[in-house]
């Protein structure tokens, strides 16, 4: 299967600063939420099935800190995984920080962010293809990393800062970042409503399947996330039930 998304200009990669700033962003979107979490806000269901908001947040504390110590070690030449003790590790960590109060977890998610801001501003312009450990990958690669993972799990904790809120530079990234995730055997065509592009998806002799919505919704459906509001979808010009995706890549 051909995993590529083509069609639109603004699936131009974006400069390393520019992503920075955009993280910083999502920083600044979440701390301004946090004042607003009580205890029975932290206990309560977040948009993701079987978590709390609190594991959420306690889950988008870990992978800010995990990232972030990608940044420290890379500029000094060092590789190191972004979990101590890996996947195990990183589930026991989130479950024994979603026990926290809400208290304790503004506390934890703000630290963790401030550890972000730190590290991130601390790499330089010739700094961006340092090697990671995540997933063998760059600094530049992790920066994007924390983005997804900041941007989509702040709407996931339910806090009022919903997918319809992502930036169009997210949703444009996600949309190619997430072209693996594609339906196999379909030229997949996305049109978002308020873009005069499509992307396109998948072998061009396959049949096509085109789904059209906004660029926020089209992104949420791509990331797995319910859109904000009905995609339409074409199967040869018979509307139709969205196509099954393909997992996370």
């Amino acid at each position: 299967m051909t995993h590529h998304a083509a069609g639109t200009p603004a699936s131009a990669p974006l400069a390393a600063e520019a992503v920075r700033d955009a993280v910083e962003a999502g920083h600044a979107r979440l701390r301004a939420l946090l004042p607003g979490l009580t205890d029975a806000a932290v206990r309560g269901p977040s948009a993701l099935p079987d978590w709390s908001r609190a594991h959420v947040l306690a889950h988008i504390e870990g992978i800010g800190r995990a990232m972030a110590r990608q940044a420290r070690y890379a500029l000094r030449g060092e590789l190191i995984e972004p979990y101590d003790g890996g996947f195990p590790a990183r589930t026991a960590a989130i479950e024994e920080g979603a026990r926290r109060d809400a208290a304790a977890l503004r506390t934890a998610v703000g630290d963790a962010l401030a550890e972000a801001s730190a590290a991130w501003a601390a790499v330089g312009p010739d700094d961006w293809s340092r090697p990671v450990r995540y997933r063998d990958g760059t600094l530049r690669d992790a920066l994007l990393a924390w983005w997804r993972e900041l941007v989509i799990h702040t709407s996931d904790a339910d806090l009022g800062h919903g997918t319809d809120q992502w930036p169009p530079e997210l949703c444009h990234h996600l949309l190619s970042h997430l072209a693996p995730r594609a339906p196999e055997g379909v030229r997949l065509v996305l049109e978002p409503a308020d873009e005069a592009a499509a992307l396109r998806y998948g072998p061009a002799d396959a049949p096509v399947v085109t789904v059209r919505g906004p660029l926020t919704a089209l992104a949420a459906w791509l990331a797995g996330r319910a859109p904000h509001t009905p995609l339409g979808c074409l199967r040869a010009g018979v509307a139709g039930p969205l196509p099954e995706l393909r997992p996370w890549p």
